[in-house]
């Protein structure tokens, strides 16, 4: 039994209903023909693969030319970049249905619905990026006026706030119109520290069933791991900001504080958990930054060191460990140069948080900048996460699994 008081931001708000009873839980016997619209760099595919399911890429839609070169990079494939507004039923070309289990991801763009965004909506017609949801819902039905075979099961992710009261409608009309072209659906949000990874990134994951089949999220895991172990040895000069910059964020901090906005950092020690990777940068950089203390002696222990307008409050504790603050993550250093610095998390260290190894994360790096992985492993799935999801899925092809 699963002690949930244990577990934060675990919701089973649309876990059962009386009718999964009589529903026959899911199970796929079939290969996979994996269809991954908004694919980033294929999130999924890499969770499939881990989990050793027999699948195919048979189908890749994602605008972003360095996306696509990460995920070509990765899986060793050479799909184009293509427009989701520009995709018909024809281009997916789904048939041949009782050979093949079809697995439709849809990871549509977040940015009009996260607290870190416009917060704009993803109303139908809205001309929104998360709007763009919809061209999902022209394809389905372009596939079922042209009476062709639909996907058995689609797979969707995007941040809680989709399900919010600002969204509610359009989620649960969402929710109708997959209803009326037969399918079931599983919605849920999970945590990724809920499921082995150290980053509190709090997402909305729905599968949705062709016919009447019955689906079970994964349960709460505890979680082993903490910022250390995500960590690079060594890491470059470039990613510490200069003193030039920390005074453009003091001047920042008073401008917000005058307009009485804040502009701080949460202290954390290594062993703590890493706040959610993003996307990109705020404007006063206070993003993806991390305030590391360096060494801490036992007389500061338990005080506030406000340098510039920059909080930095230290972890109380009695040994001499490097203490950081949020949202960047920092190793010990023995430099005395280092004490009190600021750097970004690495590149690297973002994909793993995200559960990308270090393999594909190297063929990520000979295609990308810096810039772009970091605005990938922000829009992206936790590998982990969708690992015991998929697993749910009592994939059972044989010799294969």
């Amino acid at each position: 039994m699963v002690d949930f008081m244990n577990f934060e931001n675990y919701s089973c708000d649309n876990q059962m209903s009386i009718f999964d009873f009589t529903r026959e839980p899911i199970s796929i016997t079939k290969p996979i023909r994996l269809i991954e619209l908004f694919a980033g760099y294929g999130s999924q595919a890499m969770a499939l693969k881990r989990i050793g399911a027999n699948f195919e890429h048979y189908r890749v839609v994602e605008f972003d030319k360095y996306a696509i070169a990460s995920y070509n990079a990765v899986h060793g494939t050479d799909f184009p970049t293509m427009d989701i507004t520009k995709v018909h039923a024809e281009d997916l070309n789904i048939c041949d249905t009782n050979a093949f289990t079809y697995l439709l991801t849809y990871s549509f763009p977040c940015t009009d619905l996260s607290v870190a965004g416009k917060q704009a909506g993803m109303s139908k017609g809205s001309g929104t990026r998360s709007g763009l949801l919809w061209e999902v819902e022209r394809i389905l039905t372009e596939i079922k006026d042209g009476n062709g075979e639909l996907p058995q099961i689609l797979f969707m992710e995007n941040v809680p706030q989709v399900h919010g009261k600002k969204n509610i409608n359009d989620f649960e009309k969402w929710l109708g119109f997959l209803e009326s072209l037969g399918y079931t659906n599983y919605w849920q949000d999970l945590n990724a520290k809920n499921y082995g990874v150290a980053q509190n990134r709090n997402r909305c994951f729905m599968f949705s069933f062709l016919g009447n089949y019955s689906y079970d999220f994964p349960q709460p895991i505890p979680l082993t791991k903490r910022i250390r172990d995500y960590l690079e040895e060594v890491v470059d000069d470039k990613f510490y900001v200069s003193d030039k910059a920390l005074k453009g964020f003091a001047k920042h901090a008073k401008k917000q504080k005058e307009k009485g906005n804040s502009f701080h950092a949460v202290v954390k020690d290594v062993d703590d958990i890493s706040s959610t990777i993003k996307s990109r940068y705020y404007k006063d950089g206070s993003d993806r930054l991390l305030k590391v203390a360096g060494k801490i002696n036992s007389s500061q222990d338990g005080k506030v060191v406000y340098t510039d307008g920059i909080a930095l409050t230290l972890v109380s504790g009695h040994y001499n460990v490097p203490k950081i603050a949020e949202p960047t993550i920092r190793k010990s250093y023995e430099s005395e140069k280092l004490q009190h610095s600021i750097r970004k998390l690495t590149p690297r260290e973002c994909g793993r948080l995200m559960g990308v190894s270090d393999e594909d994360i190297d063929k990520m790096a000979a295609v990308n900048s810096n810039t772009q992985l970091y605005k990938q492993f922000g829009n992206s799935i936790v590998v982990d996460v969708m690992c015991a999801m998929f697993k749910n899925l009592n994939i059972n092809q044989g010799d294969t699994v």
